[in-house]
C-alpha cells in the first residue's frame, strides 16, 4: 500500500471507528457487530505502529490510557462549576418558579405568560468541563472546588463516549462542554461480577464506581472499565454565535456527536415541571443509568443573565430531588451531641443498615420537638433516610413493632432532653420562639470550644491547613487550647508531643498557624462563629464598618443599616459583642496578634461604597474573581444583571447581551484599562 493510501486508510478507519462510537455510546444503537469494531481498531493500531506520522492526538487508539501519574495537575475553570440548589417538594419548586417570576417581573400575569423551562434528568455521576480547540479535544477536568478542579484528560480520552473531535466543518475557536460522567447499570454490574470472579472488593453503586475509575493515576486502568458521559451545558465559547435557548444548545451540541439526554424536554410553569417529574421517575427504574432528580433551567439564555446568581449557586436553575431510598433498622440507643452554638441535637444510634449506597450507623432526630413528634425510643423500629441523599434522618418509627413490658406498657420511656448539658454539665436552656435547647456554658463547654475552634480554622474562615477533629480534640482535652487565641501560643514541642504528629506535621501546621495571620477582615469576622452571621454578611459588615471595632461598638439599629441585614440578624450580632466571654476572646486574638492585616486592608470610607458593578465578558489580564475582589476591597458591589441601579459595567471579549442592555440604558462601560484607571485614580478617564 502507498503512502497516500496508508492516509487515506487511517482516515478512514478513525472515521468508522468514531462513527461507531458514537452510534453505540450516543445513540444506543450500534451498526457494526464488536467483532467487526474490534478488527477494525487492530487495523489502525498495526497501521500507526508501522508509520507513526499517520498518529493523531484525536485518533481512537488513544484511548486505551497512558502509564501512571505521579499526581493530577490543577486546573483553573474559565468560567466556574457552580452546583445547584435543590427543592425536594412541590412546594419548594413553585417558590422557585415564583423567585423567578419576581426576578424577571413577571409575577402575577397570566398561564399563557409562564416562564419556559428546559427540564433533564440529574445524573447520578462525576461533573466534568471538556475544553476543546478547533474542534479538537484538548483538556478535561473535574469540577473540583467550583473555581479549580483537578485535571483528568488522560481518563477522560478513554471514554468512548467522548468525541476526540467535535463533528461539523466550522467547529468554535473553543467550547467547554459540561457534563457529567457516569456508569451505566449494565457496565457497574459487569464489573462488580468480575472483581467477584477474582475476589477483589466490589464497589457500591455506580457513582462511587465512576468516581474512583475517573481519580485514577493509571489510566489504563480506567481505560479497562467502561466509563459513559452526557453533556448538560456549556462554559466558555469563542468564535460561535449562541442559539437563544439552553435547549437549542443542547440540540446543536448533539449535531457535535456530544452525547445527550434524550429525556430533555422544554415545559411551561410549575405544572409542567411536576408532570415532567412525575413522568421521569416512573421512568427512573428502567434507565440505563441512576438518576437522583430532574433539573430546572430557564431556557431563554437572556431570561439566566437577567436572573444571575447567588452566593455559588444560579437563580435560574434548580434541582428537584426525588425522596431518598428508605430502610428499616432498630434503634440501638439515642445519644446526644453538642454543636458549635451550644444546641443540643438528639442522634439515634442505629443497628447498621444500607441506605442509599451506603451504611447508615447515626441518624438524626433534629430537636427536641422532632424526637417528641415521631415518638422514637430505644428499641423502635424505625425507618430510616438519607435526606437529600446526604444526611441520614429517621422519618418515623412502627410502634406495632415496638417491644412492650406487657400489653399495655412498653419497654422503654420516650425521649427526654436532659436538664444538663451531656458534655460539661452545664444547665440547658430553651428560649421562647426557638427549636432548639442549648447548654449555657459557652466556650467554657468542651464540646462548644472544640467546634469553635474548628469553625475558626476552617477553610473558608482562617484556613488553618492541618487543623482537623482529632487534632483539635487532643489540643481542647490536654488544655492546650480553650480559644481560638490559643492556637497561636502552641510550641513545636506540644504540637510534637500529640498523637498521629511527628516534627515535620508539627512544623507545618505552625507555618499554616502563622500564614492565617494575614487574612482579611470579612473572613475574620466569619471565623468568630457569630450566630446567624454566613459568609456573605462577614463581607458585608466589614464593606459597611470597615474596622472590627466599630463592628463590636454598634447597635442593634446601627447594623440595620448595613445591606441585606435584618432585624434578627442585628440583634443576633449586637448580642454576640456584649456577651463578655466573646469581648474576651477577641481581645486575647488581639494580645497574640492573630490578626494583623485585617484593619490595614479596611474598606476606605466612601471610596466606592454604593457603587455597582457589573462584570461581562473575558478581560485580558484579571480574571473575574480577581476583578470582584478589588470592587468589593474598595466598597463596591458586583451585581450579575444590569439595571438601571447599575454604575458601571466592566466589559471584556465576548461580552453578551449585558454590554447591550448597558448602552440601552447610557450606563458607562469600562475596559480594563479603564477599570484600572478607575481603582488607581477613584474616577475613570475622560
Amino acid at each position: 500500500m502507498s503512502d497516500a493510501a496508508e492516509e487515506r486508510r487511517a482516515s478512514e478507519l478513525r472515521r468508522l471507528i468514531e462513527d461507531a462510537n458514537y452510534r453505540y455510546y450516543a445513540l444506543d444503537d450500534p451498526a457494526i457487530p464488536d467483532v467487526e469494531f474490534d478488527r477494525q481498531l487492530r487495523e489502525l493500531q498495526d497501521l500507526e505502529a508501522a508509520h507513526p506520522e499517520l498518529l493523531t492526538p484525536d485518533s481512537p487508539t488513544q484511548r486505551v490510557g497512558a502509564g501512571p501519574l505521579k499526581d493530577f495537575a490543577q486546573v483553573a475553570h474559565d468560567v466556574p462549576m457552580l452546583s445547584l440548589n435543590n427543592a425536594f417538594s412541590e412546594g419548594e419548586v413553585a417558590a422557585f418558579d415564583r423567585r423567578v417570576r419576581e426576578g424577571l417581573g413577571r409575577e402575577g400575569l397570566e398561564l399563557e405568560d409562564e416562564t419556559e423551562y428546559a427540564v433533564e434528568p440529574k445524573f447520578d455521576g462525576l461533573a466534568i468541563t471538556l475544553r476543546y480547540e478547533r474542534g479538537v479535544f484538548v483538556r478535561g477536568a473535574t469540577r473540583g472546588d467550583g473555581a479549580t478542579g483537578e485535571d483528568v484528560s488522560a481518563n477522560l480520552r478513554t471514554i468512548r463516549a467522548i468525541p476526540m473531535r467535535l463533528a461539523g466543518d466550522n467547529p468554535p475557536a473553543v467550547l467547554e462542554v459540561r457534563g457529567e460522567v457516569l456508569m451505566l447499570r449494565r457496565d457497574f454490574d459487569q464489573l462488580n461480577q468480575e472483581a467477584c470472579d477474582k475476589g477483589e472488593k466490589t464497589f457500591v453503586n455506580p457513582r462511587n464506581a465512576a468516581a474512583g475509575s475517573l481519580r485514577q493515576l493509571d489510566s489504563r486502568i480506567t481505560a479497562k472499565r467502561r466509563l459513559h458521559f452526557f453533556s448538560y451545558g456549556i462554559g466558555r465559547v469563542e468564535g460561535v454565535e449562541l442559539p437563544a435557548t439552553h435547549s437549542e444548545i443542547m440540540d446543536w451540541l448533539a449535531t457535535l456527536r456530544m452525547p445527550v439526554a434524550r429525556q430533555r424536554r422544554v415545559v411551561s410553569g410549575v405544572s409542567g415541571l411536576m408532570a415532567y417529574f412525575k413522568a421521569l421517575g416512573e421512568q427512573r427504574s428502567t434507565l440505563p443509568f441512576d438518576i437522583d432528580g430532574a433539573v430546572y433551567k430557564v431556557n431563554r439564555l437572556a431570561d439566566q443573565e437577567r436572573l444571575g446568581f447567588v452566593s455559588r449557586a444560579p437563580r435560574f436553575a434548580i434541582a428537584h430531588k426525588y425522596p431518598a431510598q428508605e430502610e428499616l433498622t432498630e434503634v440501638e440507643g439515642i445519644d446526644v451531641q453538642v454543636g458549635r452554638t451550644g444546641a443540643l441535637t438528639p442522634v439515634a444510634r442505629l443497628k447498621p443498615v444500607f441506605v442509599g449506597g451506603v451504611t447508615v450507623t447515626n441518624a438524626t432526630l433534629h430537636n427536641e420537638d422532632e424526637a417528641r413528634r415521631k415518638d422514637v425510643r430505644v428499641g423502635d423500629t424505625v425507618i430510616v433516610r438519607r435526606a437529600g441523599d446526604v444526611i441520614p434522618e429517621v422519618v418515623g418509627s412502627l410502634p406495632e413493632r415496638r417491644p412492650m413490658r406487657d400489653l399495655a406498657t412498653p419497654l422503654h420511656e420516650p425521649f427526654v432532653m436532659p436538664a444538663v448539658c451531656p458534655e460539661c454539665g452545664a444547665p440547658v436552656l430553651r428560649l421562647e420562639g426557638e427549636s432548639a435547647t442549648r447548654c449555657t456554658n459557652g466556650l467554657a463547654c468542651p464540646a462548644q470550644r472544640k467546634q469553635a475552634i474548628l469553625h475558626f480554622a476552617s477553610r473558608r474562615a482562617m484556613d488553618i491547613e492541618g487543623l482537623g477533629d482529632k487534632l483539635v480534640e487532643q489540643l481542647v482535652d490536654r488544655g492546650l487550647a480553650r480559644t481560638p487565641a490559643d492556637l497561636y501560643a502552641l510550641g513545636l514541642e506540644q504540637l510534637a508531643g500529640l498523637e498521629r504528629m511527628a516534627q515535620k506535621s508539627a512544623e507545618n501546621l505552625l507555618s499554616a498557624i502563622a500564614a492565617s495571620r494575614h487574612r482579611p477582615l470579612a473572613r475574620f469576622i466569619f471565623a468568630l462563629g457569630i450566630r446567624q452571621v454566613g459568609e456573605q454578611t462577614a463581607k458585608d459588615l466589614a464593606r459597611h464598618f470597615g474596622k472590627l471595632d466599630a463592628i463590636q461598638g454598634a447597635t442593634a439599629d446601627t447594623l440595620l443599616q448595613v445591606p441585606d441585614v435584618g432585624p434578627v440578624v442585628a440583634a443576633s450580632i449586637a448580642a454576640f459583642f456584649r456577651e463578655s466571654h466573646n469581648q474576651a476572646v477577641i481581645e486575647a486574638l488581639r494580645r497574640v496578634q492573630a490578626w494583623v492585616d485585617g484593619e490595614a486592608q479596611a474598606v476606605p470610607p466612601g471610596r466606592f461604597a454604593g457603587k455597582t458593578f457589573v462584570l461581562t465578558g473575558t478581560l485580558p489580564n484579571l480574571t473575574r474573581d480577581q476583578a470582584k475582589a478589588r470592587i468589593e476591597a474598595e466598597g463596591g458591589k458586583v451585581a450579575g444583571s444590569v439595571s438601571g441601579k447599575t454604575d458601571y459595567v466592566v466589559a471584556g471579549a465576548e461580552p453578551g447581551s449585558k454590554l447591550v442592555k448597558a448602552e440601552q440604558l447610557n450606563i458607562e462601560i469600562l475596559d480594563e484599562t479603564a477599570f484600572l484607571y478607575l481603582f488607581d485614580k477613584g474616577e475613570p478617564p475622560r
